[in-house]
């Protein structure tokens, strides 16, 4: 039988294509074998048997300091665990378009005993007194309304005979806390993991470094030496003791092996050394803080619709627009009328705030510049909500600060359990020590006192899409087993894009949020 003609090609020939994965290589050794296909003939095996971290080390200074190729830092992935920050650093940390990762759920986890931040008052102990009471209070509300709201739900919901027990009481319990969470503060601790590219770490500690709250500061202080600093081996006892019975055979061999599997692994000294707070960002927010201040001062905040598909806008409307939403409180619209009235040279001067002024040779655009997406929501939700939809990384997301300026949700499973006049109660009172807390004379006094706001407050964030986004955030987040907070905002998103395009609602699949829902189906 003749050979094929697969069979007489030479090795390495049109079809011997070869896919293999890797494991063992440091994140900056494998960034640099990498990016060695661009420079070398080599394979990445023949790339990582020659490579040191010395050598890497080396290239990477080249290459990525010295010459600018970022990419090469694209390469390098790293994973990271952030433990007990409270939920407002999360939000700061999470907000990343690039980010992969998982946070604690409020939905699947007890909060009751998570415990909460404590921003530094400077000595002031009756701003110090005035927090504790303000957030004790609200954990205690969240424990006891988490117990009466499992108690309502399993009275009101029979157990169907082929559901188990502990399948039966976990989804009532989430169904408890989907309410309860409404009244967690933002100082409660939570934890969350990342997998990132180096380059996207670089970015987010910078941005960290330059935040309002010192507890963010902190943290991409943290985040950096986390980088830099030995990493945790989840193999280190048991490797430890297979080297110590090497050891016990033959000392030279164990030594050998106790250099190799022993060894400090840092997963990314070169790539973040020189990350550092922007001068860029903060100058820039400073300048925009005054100038919103200045354009709408003395001007009520409008009611405006839950969620706002607005109008196409000029590109430097636009621009001059989103530049001043993210600092202060008034909707997009109010904002834009402002911006529309003020002429062209006074929205020139509001771009060249963050365009010319302050950016430096290596800093990129900030995110308001990402403009001229045909869908742009302005959304005002609760921050337990937000925190859910602050997940669709494919949105330009501009968000505003935390306030109590635009009131809360009240859920409606409490009026069914005559809780609604206690827990409004409740949180008119935090609203009260937030303003309070906000008043004193302390350093950073109005960012520290919104720790103590609960996620029940509404914040507004503006959110950017195509039409692809817009439709899967409609068909994902209308579904009975989310939080209804999300499905109607979702719900609502849905139906300012058919009222905009009717040809097109036909195609969208999203599920009425007015229909009733099964609680026992997640």
């Amino acid at each position: 039988m003749p050979e094929s003609n697969e069979e007489k090609l030479p090795a390495g020939g049109a079809n011997s294509t070869e896919v293999y994965a890797m494991h063992g290589a440091e994140p900056e050794v494998q960034a640099y074998a990498m990016a060695k296909y661009s420079r070398s003939a080599l394979s990445m095996k023949e790339s990582l048997r020659e490579i040191s971290q010395q050598k890497a080390e080396k290239f990477l200074n080249t290459f990525y300091f010295q010459y600018g190729h970022r990419s090469i830092a694209d390469l390098a992935h790293i994973a990271l665990a952030i433990e007990r920050l409270s939920i407002l650093a999360a939000i700061a940390l999470v907000d990343e378009q690039r980010w992969d990762g998982q946070e604690r759920s409020t939905r699947y986890q007890d909060f009751r005993k998570s415990g909460y931040y404590v921003p530094d008052f400077g000595g002031n102990q009756e701003a110090l007194r005035l927090y504790r009471e303000s957030v004790d209070g609200l954990f205690a509300d969240y424990e006891s309304l988490s117990e009466r709201m499992w108690r309502h739900l399993a009275d009101n919901t029979p157990k169907p005979g082929e559901m188990k027990q502990d399948a039966y009481e976990r989804t009532l319990r989430a169904r408890a806390f989907d309410i309860t969470r409404y009244l967690l503060p933002l100082a409660t601790y939570t934890s969350l993991g990342e997998i990132v590219n180096a380059r996207t770490l670089e970015t987010q500690v910078s941005h960290l470094l330059s935040h309002t709250h010192a507890e963010v500061r902190r943290l991409g202080e943290l985040l950096k030496r986390a980088a830099s600093e030995p990493a945790y081996n989840v193999n280190q006892e048991t490797w430890r003791a297979l080297v110590e019975k090497i050891r016990a055979i033959d000392s030279e061999s164990g030594e050998r092996a106790a250099q190799e599997l022993l060894k400090p692994v840092r997963v990314a000294p070169t790539l973040v050394k020189y990350a550092d707070a922007s001068p860029y960002e903060m100058d820039t927010r400073r300048e925009l803080r005054e100038a919103a201040a200045d354009l709408l001062r003395g001007a009520l905040i409008e009611t405006a619709p839950v969620v706002d598909l607005l109008d196409d806008d000029p590109l430097e409307v636009e621009l001059a627009s989103t530049l001043l939403y993210e600092h202060c409180h008034y909707s997009y619209r109010q904002i834009r009328s402002h911006v529309e009235s003020m002429g062209s040279k006074r929205r020139q001067e509001i771009i060249d705030i963050s365009l010319g002024r302050h950016r430096g040779k290596h800093d990129e655009l900030l995110r308001a510049f990402a403009a001229g997406q045909r869908f742009r929501f302005d959304i005002l939700m609760d921050i337990g909500g937000f925190r859910d939809m602050h997940r669709h990384r494919r949105c330009i997301q501009i968000g505003q600060e935390f306030t109590t300026a635009h009131g809360y949700d009240v859920p409606e499973e409490l009026v069914a359990v005559g809780e609604e006049a206690s827990y409004k109660r409740t949180l008119q009172s935090c609203a009260n020590a937030v303003k309070r807390l906000a008043e004193f004379s302390v350093p950073e006094a109005e960012e520290k006192s919104q720790y103590a706001i609960p996620l029940a407050y509404r914040k507004r964030t503006l959110f950017k899409m195509d039409f692809s986004e817009a439709v899967y955030i409609a068909e994902l987040r209308t579904t009975p087993a989310g939080h209804i907070s999300y499905r109607k905002v979702a719900y609502a998103m849905y139906e300012e894009v058919a009222r905009k395009y009717p040809a097109l609602a036909p195609y969208i699949r999203v599920q009425d949020v007015r229909e009733p829902v099964d609680l026992l189906k997640r």
